[in-house]
């Protein structure tokens, strides 16, 4: 069976204050909030999802804010750090934007590419990059000029436990290709234009600890729903345990631990954001699933209000 995912589909991390979350990244980065859920496991809590304006896989990052959850600790097991690509051009904007809301970047090389590293508010770990590949986005917002525009992921940084296993589960099983190594990573390749370059460093890393600022997990992209069937299958025969088909009603979900300690999930690209809210007012509505309706109004109370806004700093 040759099964090769296009890339990643989107990545999910705890934070703690979900207005300051929806800040961070749709006040400062310029994502939209294309939906306002809930943790379909823990409905007490927020399920907030940000991309480009229509959500489309490749850009949507993710996040469960718990309220005075406890602040993690980035290592072995997770996402070190998360990379959103930007138009050729764009790095010195985004430096001076990042200082002008009090963020201090540094930059960094790998693979001969510039990387502005810096992190949000609860301390994940990001980047920017400047690269052609991608569509652009035509999600503008605040004080972000659409030729500045984010347009989606660039990729990841892995951190793994064992890192010859967790390279070759992405070779083996996920289907990426070595490209290089270069100042102590190893670079892979998916198929996709987006979300596609994944580095890992080379020596082992110590465990990291979940909680605020971290990542729960990675997801990579299944074209259609009959393909994701044939993931299951695949990642079964390979030894893995993935869980049963779910739905998480905006894609399909299987989740595995591969041998590095990283959650992997796989998703499907359909059926998108717009199934229950028209493409031009996503995000606008808490929306919940059919099984949840019947408690909607104790589950919005509990819930702080939220609102995507333009912060001061853009007002001027």
């Amino acid at each position: 069976m040759t099964l090769e995912t296009a890339g990643i589909h989107h990545i999910t991390a705890f934070s703690r204050n979900p207005q300051e979350n929806v800040n961070f990244y749709a006040g400062i980065l310029g994502l939209r909030l294309v939906k306002k859920t809930i943790n379909f496991d823990a409905p007490e809590v927020y399920h907030l999802y940000f991309g480009d304006k229509s959500g489309s896989p490749g850009s949507i990052m993710t996040f469960f804010p718990w309220p005075n959850s406890r602040r993690g600790e980035i290592g072995g097991g997770q996402v070190g750090i998360i990379t959103f690509v930007v138009p050729h051009g764009s790095l010195d904007f985004w430096e001076e934007r990042l200082n002008s809301f009090d963020i201090t970047p540094i930059k960094a090389t790998r693979f001969q590419e510039t990387y502005l590293q810096f992190r949000d508010n609860d301390g994940l770990h990001l980047e920017l990059v400047e690269r052609e590949e991608g569509i652009s986005n035509s999600w503008s917002f605040g004080g972000i000029p659409a030729d500045k525009t984010i347009k989606g992921f660039g990729g990841a940084v892995l951190l793994s436990v064992n890192a010859e296993k967790t390279m070759h589960v992405l070779e083996n099983v996920m289907g990426l290709k070595k490209v290089g190594e270069d100042a102590g990573y190893s670079r892979f390749q998916a198929s996709g234009d987006i979300g596609n370059l994944i580095d890992i460093p080379l020596d082992n890393q110590k465990w990291g600890h979940g909680g605020a600022g971290t990542v729960h997990h990675i997801a990579w992209r299944a074209k259609d729903f009959l393909e994701h069937e044939q993931w299951h299958q695949k990642v079964t025969e390979r030894g893995y345990k993935p869980t049963h088909i779910i739905d998480r009603q905006y894609f399909n979900a299987i989740y595995f631990r591969e041998d590095g300690g990283i959650l992997f999930e796989i998703a499907t690209d359909p059926p998108g954001f717009a199934r229950d809210e028209a493409p031009d007012s996503l995000g606008e509505k808490l929306m919940l699933p059919e099984w949840y309706e019947s408690e909607r109004d104790k589950i919005e109370a509990n819930l702080a209000s939220i609102e995507v806004r333009v912060l001061e700093g853009d007002k001027k």
